[in-house]
């Protein structure tokens, strides 16, 4: 396929005509979206369940790394980077993403929940979402302006679809690849997609776990001043989370120079680990413990626990999302912040729930409106408060490697650059 990028004439005709044919893909991408998202929740529920009630199969860690290694290795090497793919591909168009994507990260995902590993979801259906849609790249003869925002809803797709969260997944999948540098009628497609994959996964026997946020206080001064502090200590745990994970996956490049060996390595490790806890709280997504968080005080430590877990287990190679683990990993921090701080319990948990992942993936604004979807609009200027803070103050590094720096964080860091001799825009 050839890598050049063609000048289009950006007039409003020419838009209009752009923006009619990815409405039209827009039903196919969606359904097809929509459908393998609700596959795979009705799978990953089965094998959740079914792992719980065989927790012998944990002690499978090390067989499971090794077959999610061999798989990948043999087999997955043009789509092993997974959302950095689908992120390099939208910022340096180069080739169609291999279908392959979609089946291989559905197979990793479901073992290393089988076998007990701490991952999430999201990367899952973003995965799937993207290569779904670019398969309309090479079926529809696009150009690369058009595979740019067909990429953008593919993530939008599987993000909606996945979480039930349309408007937070359409502008997730735009904020994700930086707002300054994506076209706003872009947004048009995307929304349209992840409401066609919403309400496409919702005629499935399929549901989305509901949060509830019961009391929201008046947003007074001494509030807000408890809200940024806590806000303050949300991005710093996206930072560590997002640090942590880097740190795990290149310690495991180093020094296991042979990939399939390397999740065997980890599966040992979390294996021993999660017998010595003698619980299973803290591996798979931690759902229960993010419902329970809403209404009774978590431990200190909890967050912690879900973070070496999760970053370990995704530094090792094993598959599955980062984004309902940060989702557990605010919650609990949250509900453990409740201990300290004059400020309502579910609300407390509810703004380390968006604000983590709004700090771990540098997305405020869809971190925001996702909280408003799941929590109502009652809550939503602490939800945004929390979002925003912990953006500024999770750092220049994210769960994405290739993700670039947007927005007015971008910015700053680009001034940064800048007045230490570089004149590249940094990434995340």
């Amino acid at each position: 396929m050839d890598t050049s990028t063609p000048k289009i004439a950006e007039n409003p005709k020419t838009i209009l005509l752009r923006i009619l044919k990815l409405l039209a893909i827009s039903l196919p991408v969606g359904f097809l979206a929509g459908s393998a998202s609700a596959f795979f929740l009705w799978t990953l529920n089965w094998v959740t369940n079914y792992r719980e009630s065989h927790l012998w199969l944990i002690a499978l860690l090390p067989l499971g790394g090794l077959a999610i290694g061999l798989t990948y290795h043999y087999f997955g090497k043009s789509v092993v980077k997974g959302n950095n793919l689908l992120l390099e591909e939208f910022h340096s168009p180069k080739q169609i993403i291999p279908f392959k994507m979609a089946p291989l990260v559905l197979f990793g995902t479901l073992v290393t929940h089988l076998v007990g590993g701490s991952a999430g979801r999201e990367g899952t259906a973003v995965q799937m979402g993207g290569a779904i849609a670019d398969l309309f790249t090479k079926w529809f003869l696009l150009t690369h302006h058009d595979r740019k925002p067909l990429l953008i809803m593919g993530i939008s797709a599987g993000f909606a679809s996945v979480f039930g969260t349309p408007l937070a997944g359409a502008v997730f999948a735009l904020e994700v690849m930086a707002l300054a540098r994506v076209k706003l009628w872009y947004l048009i497609p995307s929304l349209a997609v992840a409401y066609i994959a919403h309400y496409t996964c919702a005629l499935y026997p399929v549901t989305h776990t509901h949060y509830h946020i019961t009391e929201v206080p008046q947003l007074t001064a001494a509030n807000m001043l408890y809200a940024i502090g806590c806000a303050v200590l949300f991005g710093l745990a996206a930072m560590l989370f997002s640090k942590t994970v880097h740190f795990f996956s290149a310690q495991f490049k180093t020094f296991i120079t042979y990939p399939p060996l390397r999740p065997v390595v980890g599966g040992l490790v979390l294996a021993a680990v999660i017998w010595a806890m003698g619980t299973t709280k803290y591996i798979g997504l931690g759902v229960p413990t993010i419902v329970e968080s809403f209404t009774q005080t978590e431990p200190p430590y909890a967050f912690l626990i879900k973070l070496l877990l999760t970053t370990f287990t995704l530094g090792a190679g094993f598959k599955g999302g980062e984004v309902t683990p940060l989702f557990f990993i605010g919650a609990t921090l949250g509900s453990a912040l409740f201990l300290v701080v004059p400020l309502p319990l579910s609300l407390l948990a509810g703004m380390g729930f968006v604000a983590v992942f709004s700090g771990a993936t540098h997305t405020p604004l869809a971190c925001t409106l996702m909280g408003m979807e799941l929590f109502g609009t009652q809550p939503g200027l602490y939800l945004g408060l929390a979002c925003a803070v912990a953006y500024f103050f999770s750092g220049s590094t994210g769960i994405y490697s290739s993700q670039h720096v947007g927005g007015v964080k971008g910015y700053l860091y680009s001034k940064m650059k800048k007045a230490t001799g570089s004149t590249t825009l940094p990434k995340q």
